[in-house]
């Protein structure tokens, strides 16, 4: 994204806020710094794929930046849930936003909002060894099967790991334990729902999208405390 269609975007934002608080479309039309209001309803119905008049029925996914000691993350966030959650750098990161897109019709906007702001709060109380569950609404849907899978991530406990076999069996998916590893490797909210936690048979870490660097320090974080964090950071 350019710099001016990030800036639009924001102010965009600003105006579906805005229009659903009922303020009068002239002025939102000019408070997000559009000339003229056909300009402004072209580019809002461009975006959100509705009218401006209609702003009630615009659906947008909020994102916001988040700062670990292990890299950035991009969480995504709406209707009072977190949807997204993924290291900058992530291989799958293209792949994971047109799934979104396609998934709730909804246009990506570069705002916090309250879910947003709670998943950076938690996760600063997590990498400080503070947290071990988390409390964010969380919204992730995908087949039945992936689904099965992710629920079966939420009950790894802090501290803990499985293989992936054992999470086959927990998903009494026993013999399709390749097709588990594909799931588990598509989950969209890391960490919170912690794929990190699932290794090799053999005790090798696997296979993670965020880097195994990152799987390693995550495991040494909640089985080792926030010190080994850092050296497993500085080693990468």
């Amino acid at each position: 994204m350019t710099f001016e269609a990030y800036s639009r975007a924001r102010r965009l934002s600003g105006a579906l806020s805005q229009l659903r608080l009922g303020f009068d479309l002239d002025n939102t039309a000019a408070d997000a710094g559009f000339q003229s209001l056909s300009g402004f309803r072209d580019a809002f119905s461009k975006v959100f794929g509705e009218p401006a008049g209609k702003a009630d029925r615009a659906k947008a996914i909020r994102l916001g930046w988040v700062e670990t000691p292990i890299g950035p993350m991009i969480a995504g966030a709406r209707e009072g849930a977190l949807i997204l959650l993924e290291f900058t750098n992530r291989r799958m990161m293209e792949a994971q936003i047109e799934t979104l897109k396609k998934r709730f019709k909804a246009a990506f906007l570069p705002e916090d909002d309250e879910i947003i702001r709670q998943t950076r709060a938690e996760l600063g109380e997590y990498f400080s060894a503070t947290r071990k569950n988390f409390s964010i609404p969380l919204d992730y849907p995908g087949t039945p099967f992936e689904t099965k899978v992710w629920n079966a991530l939420l009950q790894i406990p802090y501290g803990e790991t499985r293989s992936y076999e054992d999470l086959a069996k927990a998903t009494s998916s026993k013999g399709a334990v390749r097709a588990v590893g594909s799931a588990n490797g598509r989950n969209r909210i890391a960490i919170v729902i912690p794929c990190h936690r699932v290794v090799n048979k053999s005790g090798a870490l696997g296979g993670y999208g965020g880097g195994l660097w990152r799987k390693q320090a995550l495991l040494s974080l909640e089985q080792a405390g926030p010190r080994s964090l850092v050296i497993a950071g500085d080693s990468a």
